[in-house]
């Protein structure tokens, strides 16, 4: 492995890419993404992982907000440069430059950044996560404590490495000597076929994953692995034990965002149904209210978090100083979720508080969402909001005001310039949007009306999948 790293650092190195710079990365899972990051670690130059749906509007705020130099793409993904303005050098992944010579590593510290995590906006442009080297590596020691990861295992994820969570389950193999299998997507239907094939111990999992598997005609295969434990934070807890006695799995739930680490849970014999754990050593949660004091346990507030380790969190957002200023304020992150403490320290997760939809285990900007249909040129109003779906998660519903135009048409319009998770399911046309005094769209008032018997769904009106 140092010798990879070595070779790929001095692949970069040859192209100038050097300290600080940053190599953006827009592909799906396959080895050379952890080359090309290996490579940046050992440099000291800096990954940007980005969402390989990402197009249009926020494919060009990642491009244009962290200043890559350099952009490598898997040729099934490089349509989506006809979209935006590209000011760096391009390289297709599949056909990268020979290796370099080979480096010796870089003198980096723990909290140098080694990675930029886009994470979407709520109230505004996606915000680039500055994970330092230490986050990565304390993300990795947790998570393997609480899974009790240990170098026989073989850890097998089918889920996107521009995400935390694969990202951490590279560093839980690395620093434990495990194997890992990167799986190229997720797939209901050969599942358990892949974890046979891999050998794997120990699998992750979203929380729709877990119903959409479940929703799958019952098969012998379901037993027929070696997984012994998934980590599946934000399932339902009406779909663990359904899961556990089909599959034999065990389900871990927990707490932990980009900006932070495992924060919150403990091992599946400890796990309360419904309870996400308590803090893990070598963290502090408060539950605070609008001004930052604490609440008492069984009162809801938001989770306020803060690490003993130096740099075990993010270290701010790229670029964005007052968006870090105001997450970190009074030395905790603000996780903008709400939660409940029980008198016996474990945490219940409650809500969000920001203005995201949470849906298929990503992170959908509200705003982003209306920025494009209001691009739209019949649209003049538009309001993107969640409501339940039939998998305990999130849909994307828009009220569009505007003028002749069809909600087939906006679906278009929408599937053109956003990640297919993102193009939203139900669509309502009104005469107007309910405002507040101060000019503001309502959206608890649009929530709460939720789907109508007016409402178009793509679901019941395309062959579309969800």
């Amino acid at each position: 492995m140092p010798g990879l790293a070595a070779r790929s650092a001095g692949r970069l190195a040859a192209a100038g890419i050097g300290r600080g710079d940053r190599v953006a990365l827009l592909c799906g899972n396959r080895a050379e993404f952890l080359e090309v990051f290996l490579g940046c670690a050992w440099l000291g130059a800096i990954a940007v992982p980005i969402n390989a749906a990402a197009r249009g509007p926020q494919l060009q705020h990642v491009l244009d907000n962290s200043g890559a130099r350099l952009l490598i793409v898997e040729p099934g993904l490089a349509e989506a440069l006809a979209t935006v303005r590209v000011e760096a050098v391009v390289w297709d992944i599949s056909a990268l430059p020979p290796p370099g010579a080979t480096m010796a590593p870089a003198a980096v510290e723990a909290g140098d950044t080694l990675a930029i995590l886009y994470t979407s906006g709520t109230t505004g442009a996606a915000k680039g996560v500055c994970c330092p080297h230490a986050q990565l590596y304390w993300w990795g020691i947790n998570t393997a404590r609480l899974l009790e990861i240990g170098p026989d295992d073989v850890l097998a994820t089918a889920l996107p490495m521009f995400h935390t969570n694969a990202l951490n389950t590279f560093w839980q193999a690395l620093l434990h000597g495990a194997r890992m299998e990167l799986l190229p997507r997720f797939s209901a239907s050969g599942f358990f076929a892949s974890m046979a094939a891999s050998g794997a111990t120990v699998t992750y999992l979203l929380g729709a994953m877990v119903p959409i598997l479940l929703a799958q005609p019952e098969g012998t295969g379901e037993r027929a692995h070696r997984v012994r434990i998934a980590l599946a934070p934000g399932v339902s807890p009406g779909f663990h034990a359904p899961f556990i006695a089909r599959t034999g799995i065990g389900v871990v739930d927990g707490y932990g965002s980009t900006e932070t680490n495992f924060v919150i849970g403990t091992t599946v014999a400890q796990q309360r149904l419904g309870m996400m754990g308590p803090v893990v050593p070598g963290f502090e949660a408060v539950v605070v209210d609008a001004d930052d004091a604490p609440v008492p346990d069984g009162t809801a507030g938001e989770l306020t978090l803060r690490a003993d380790e130096p740099f075990a969190f993010a270290t701010g957002y790229w670029g964005m100083a007052e968006q870090t200023v105001a997450a970190w304020r009074n030395l905790r992150f603000h996780t903008g979720d709400r939660v409940v403490r029980a008198a016996d320290g474990c945490f219940r997760f409650v809500d969000r508080l920001k203005d995201a939809i949470r849906r298929r285990g990503e992170n959908i900007s509200a705003h982003e969402v209306e920025q494009v249909v209001l691009a739209h040129p019949a649209v003049t109003l538009a309001a993107a909001f969640p409501v339940p779906s039939e998998l305990g998660e999130d849909e994307v519903m828009v009220t569009v005001v505007g003028g002749a135009l069809t909600a087939e048409d906006l679906v278009a319009h929408c599937a053109r310039l956003l990640p297919r998770y993102a193009v939203p399911r139900f669509v309502d046309f009104a005469g107007g949007l309910p405002m507040t005094e101060n000019g503001k769209v309502q959206k608890a008032a649009l929530i709460a009306r939720g789907v109508t018997a007016t409402t178009w769904d793509r679901m019941k009106n395309t062959q579309g999948s969800p």
